[in-house]
């Protein structure tokens, strides 16, 4: 469990671990007959932030996209292209409220990402046809999105025990 120590005027200090959450699956796709996807940890969900961990199996394909708010990713591990621009290791990537990128394109080992939303983190896709021609281009085969629910999120207000 997260602890949160609410302080003066309700701000509040929160630690989460990263060992007490799951990965769901997000995504997927088939790669000939190698499926491959992208992990999501949720570590903390609230109105105003959504911060995850991600990883991005070798050679996945996501498109090109915007969120319903500013996004910031640190490039943990492995490398990430991004609409042919590259993003190894250490890179941290902005993509403020409005703007498009991709596709992102995990690298030959995959990609470990940290991700905060500053808001909604509801993707907007740019190019839905654009992608599927892409992937087919690729010989790639997308596959249904699993389901994937946030855990309970942050609780507000609510101080630690």
């Amino acid at each position: 469990m997260p602890m949160i120590e609410e302080q003066d005027g309700g701000a509040r200090l929160v630690i989460v671990h990263q060992d007490e959450y799951p990965y769901s699956e997000v995504r997927v796709q088939n790669h000939g007959d190698r499926r491959v996807g992208v992990h999501l940890k949720n570590l903390l969900r609230t109105p105003e932030y959504v911060i995850n961990i991600a990883i991005y199996d070798p050679g996945m394909v996501l498109e090109r996209h915007g969120h319903a708010s500013s996004h910031v990713i640190y490039v943990m591990e492995g490398f990430v292209d991004v609409g042919g621009h590259d993003a190894p290791a250490g890179s941290v990537i902005l993509l403020e409220h409005g703007a498009k990128f991709g596709p992102l394109i995990a690298g030959p080992e995959g990609s470990l990402l940290f991700e905060v939303y500053l808001g909604d983190s509801q993707p907007v896709p740019a190019d839905p046809e654009g992608f599927l021609k892409l992937l087919e281009s690729m010989g790639i085969e997308p596959l249904p999105h699993p389901v994937f629910e946030y855990g309970p999120g942050l609780p507000l207000n609510t101080p630690s025990d």
